[in-house]
């Protein structure tokens, strides 16, 4: 065997070794946990029922009764309306519900609302 290829070889076997050792570690519970939590998608569930809560201060009973978030992209939280009279109500409430929202939900950094008229499950 030339010289290069056992000095590849080596390194290759050297590298699982790391690998294997790393695996066999103790790891910390919140680490796992972390783990367990993105890999199941129970952050997703949980961010989803917070972003719902805090819609539902925002909004007032009578208006998020007939509407429901959305995704929160680039800063830009979609908002599903019933019907239009509801969109132009919240339209008026904008900047309201912006500043709860914003209150509310720190970590979001909600910048603004888009509503459209949809199905409300």
């Amino acid at each position: 065997m030339p010289l290069p290829d056992a000095i590849t070889d080596f390194t290759a076997h050297r590298e699982r070794e790391e690998r294997r050792f790393y695996a066999r570690r103790p790891k910390k519970i919140g680490d796992v946990v972390a783990q367990v939590i993105t890999t199941r998608g129970y952050g997703r569930i949980q961010s989803i029922e917070n972003l719902d809560a805090a819609w539902q201060a925002a909004a007032g009973e009578s208006l998020a009764r007939f509407s429901r978030p959305g995704q929160v992209k680039r800063g830009l939280l979609e908002i599903t309306v019933g019907n239009s009279t509801v969109v132009q109500e919240l339209n008026f409430q904008k900047q309201q519900i912006l500043t709860t929202l914003r209150n509310e939900l720190p970590d979001t950094k909600i910048r603004d609302l888009r509503f459209r008229v949809g199905a409300i499950n």
